[in-house]
């Protein structure tokens, strides 16, 4: 019981409380709801559906179009994320509006080309447009649906029936498990073609030009030191030239090399330690040295690079073709570009 005008701290804390484990509650609920769904496609994926996954994927592989994939509302949504992913992946896509397509953009859609429809219901008026020019013109569809039996699914050239789940939503209305379940079946095409065309870590770098993928994919060769950075001395110098080469550059060690130019060995601070002593400055160098040291090639991505350098448990290392050294690479060189 509380006085008049006094603020019922207690209460209101219980009540926030009880928002908070509702909250808590609703949200686990609906993210079992939608991984319940996602297993029951994958069930599907390897039973009803199969046969017409395996044809879906052939035709889109072999084709030589486009691929436009077409939804309205939240199957609209799904449907652009879908056809960025096929883009990002080799698989040359676009979304098409359906009320666009119905005032102009059918024209975009050749023979060659391929449509990939979603609706959940299969009855999705503004698709009407699109599966009559694909029936037309022999464009051959592909229909992500609920209903094998509805318009979109008799329509089909491909049929890809999703079965019938829970909707996250308590009132079992919006789109939730469904949509889940188009994205997923959607990301299932993308990765079976990407594995179908062997693309290639370098392929993605060259569709991502930018952003932190872009930096995850950097070559050795763009980050590397060159020329006169190398510290290097050459195999048979006294410990005193090493130490001052090591010095004037920046990477606490110095490479060695045979009289072809090979790399034979390293030099570290940690390799100092280990032989210090008062006839250190006058022994030669490969007496020293760590031979065999760890390298990579300028190829090679700068990410293998990081997590090599890292298990390892080394700074810098040495980038190297057909035995020599073409440049060195430190560990910073990939902090700073933003490789994790």
């Amino acid at each position: 019981m509380t006085m008049a005008g006094s603020i019922d701290v207690v209460g209101i804390a219980g009540r926030s409380g009880e928002v908070v484990e509702a909250a808590h509650f609703s949200a686990i609920r609906t993210v079992r709801t939608e991984a319940e769904a996602l297993v029951t496609l994958a069930r599907a994926l390897d039973g009803e559906m199969k046969a017409g996954f395996g044809r879906a994927v052939d035709m889109l592989h072999s084709g030589t179009g486009r691929v436009f994939v077409a939804g309205i509302g939240k199957s609209g949504h799904i449907a652009r994320k879908i056809a960025a992913t096929l883009a990002s992946t080799g698989t040359p896509a676009s979304f098409i509006h359906p009320t666009e397509a119905s005032h102009g953009d059918l024209g975009m859609i050749t023979r060659e080309d391929s449509v990939i429809a979603l609706s959940w219901s299969g009855e999705t008026t503004e698709l009407g447009d699109i599966v009559s020019y694909c029936k037309r013109f022999a464009v051959t569809l592909i229909a992500f649906t609920a209903n094998p039996d509805s318009t979109l699914g008799l329509a089909a050239d491909i049929l890809l029936p999703l079965p019938s789940v829970k909707e996250a939503c308590p009132h079992n209305l919006a789109p939730t498990s469904s949509s889940v379940m188009q994205l997923a079946l959607g990301d299932a095409l993308a990765v079976a073609l990407l594995e179908r065309r062997g693309f290639s870590a370098s392929d993605f770098k060259r569709f991502h030009p930018g952003g932190k993928l872009a930096s995850r994919l950097k070559s050795v060769g763009q980050l590397m030191h060159v020329g006169e950075e190398m510290p290097l001395v050459h195999r048979g110098i006294p410990m005193s030239d090493a130490i001052l080469t090591i010095m004037s550059k920046r990477f606490g060690c110095t490479g060695v090399v045979d009289e072809a130019g090979r790399l034979v060995g390293i030099v570290t601070d940690g390799d100092l330690r280990r032989h210090m002593g008062v006839d250190l400055l006058q022994t030669p160098v490969e007496a020293v040295m760590t031979a065999s040291p760890i390298t990579t090639a300028p190829s090679g991505f700068a990410s293998a690079a990081l997590e090599l350098m890292s298990r390892s448990r080394i700074t810098a290392m040495y980038v190297v073709e057909e035995g020599r050294p073409v440049g060195i690479l430190h560990i910073h060189d990939l902090l700073s570009a933003g490789i994790v």
